[in-house]
């Protein structure tokens, strides 16, 4: 059964829902952010698989290019806080996670995934990326296959073209666009 609460130009559905960070639980609201940050919300499949480490620890390591660009991170799947404590308490080098830049959210009862209209026929989360304004707008979002990860660079590159056309209402930003590159004047 699909929904469609998470759309392009339409509020991100909030969400409160428990995370960790830094080792220990709290509560976290989507919400939260609004007015203050950006926020990439992305979502994989479960702990302690195969391509997930690879995503997680990657925007982990790019944390503070994010940051610089007033953009918070959250990462979720249908995991439980205990699951996420778990894999984040064993190091890279043993298969787990080490120690990450910003919070694992808990979605076990699979509320949230729904929302976002990425929860799997088998109860799972697709590989759903959104990026949400300051406003909590939804200004862009993708859905991978569970097999496919995703570019961090390219999440950059997106994140930075919102900003942009953000700032700049009149311009619009073409294929392939980086910061600097020239821009349509619509």
């Amino acid at each position: 059964m699909k929904n469609n609460n998470a759309q392009i130009g339409k509020i991100a559905p909030d969400f409160e829902a428990i995370a960790v960070f830094d080792e220990e639980f709290g509560k976290i609201r989507l919400s939260d952010y609004r007015n203050k940050k950006y926020v990439v919300l992305f979502f994989y499949p479960l702990n302690f698989t195969f391509v997930c480490p690879t995503e997680i620890t990657s925007f982990s390591d790019r944390f503070e290019e994010f940051m610089d660009l007033d953009t918070e991170i959250l990462g979720v799947s249908v995991d439980s806080e205990y699951s996420h404590l778990a894999w984040l308490q064993i190091e890279r080098e043993e298969g787990g996670l080490g120690e990450l830049t910003y919070p694992l959210v808990s979605d076990l009862k699979k509320e949230i995934t729904f929302s976002y209209n990425v929860l799997d026929d088998s109860g799972v989360a697709l590989r759903g990326l959104f990026i949400i304004d300051k406003n909590g707008i939804i200004q862009y979002s993708t859905t991978n296959n569970l097999s496919v990860g995703r570019s961090v660079d390219e999440t950059l590159r997106i994140l930075q073209a919102v900003q942009y056309v953000t700032e700049n209402p009149d311009e619009a930003c073409p294929v392939d666009w980086e910061p600097g590159d020239e821009t349509i004047y619509l």
